[in-house]
C-alpha cells in the first residue's frame, strides 16, 4: 500500500483592501456583474469578472431557467463567452462573487464541479493557470493559482484531443 497526500494552496484575506488595486479592481468588477443576474427561481446571485492578458474585462452572471437544469452558472457563462470570442487572449484572474437576499453570505462560495472542470479543460487550452479569487463580500476573499488548487483529480485525456 502506498499513502499518498494532496495539498492545496490559497491565500486568505480580511477584506478588499489588503488585495493589490487590480485584484480588488476585479473583485468590485464581479460585484457588477451581479446586476444581471437571471436568477427568479434561486434568487442566488452569482457574478464574474475575468481579466484578460489584454486587460479587457470580461463580465458575467448566472443565468437561470424554469426548465431546471437549462440554466448556466456564472463561471462557465464567461468561460464560454471567452473560448467564443477570446481565445487567443488568455484569462489571467477570474473574481467570482455571490449575493442572496435569502442570508448573509459569510464564506466564500466555490465553484461546481461543472464550472471547475470546464475551467480545467480552458486552463490547459491556454496552456496558463488562471488566477481564481473567491470574494466574499461580508467575509474573507481566497486568492488560489490554478485549478488544480480546487480540482486536484481534475477529468482530463490527452489522447482525446485530435490535432
Amino acid at each position: 500500500m502506498i499513502n499518498h497526500e494532496l495539498k492545496i494552496a490559497f491565500e486568505e484575506y480580511d477584506a478588499i483592501t489588503e488585495l493589490n488595486p487590480a485584484d480588488e479592481h476585479l473583485c468590485l468588477e464581479s460585484v457588477k456583474a451581479l446586476v444581471n443576474s437571471h436568477s427568479p427561481y434561486s434568487k442566488f446571485r452569482v457574478g464574474v469578472a475575468m481579466q484578460l492578458q489584454s486587460g479587457k474585462i470580461i463580465h458575467a452572471s448566472n443565468q437561470e431557467n424554469v426548465a431546471y437544469p437549462s440554466g448556466l452558472c456564472a463561471e462557465r457563462v464567461a468561460l464560454f463567452y471567452w473560448g467564443a470570442n477570446h481565445p487567443d487572449d488568455p484569462i489571467e484572474t477570474m473574481a467570482i462573487t455571490a449575493q442572496t437576499d435569502e442570508f448573509l453570505i459569510t464564506k466564500p462560495i466555490t465553484s461546481c464541479g461543472s464550472c471547475l472542470q470546464v475551467l480545467a479543460e480552458y486552463e490547459k487550452m491556454q496552456n496558463q493557470q488562471i488566477n481564481i479569487i473567491l470574494y466574499c463580500q461580508q467575509g474573507p476573499i481566497w486568492k488560489m493559482k490554478g485549478i488544480h488548487n480546487q480540482l486536484p483529480f481534475l477529468f482530463f485525456e490527452d489522447r482525446l484531443i485530435t490535432q
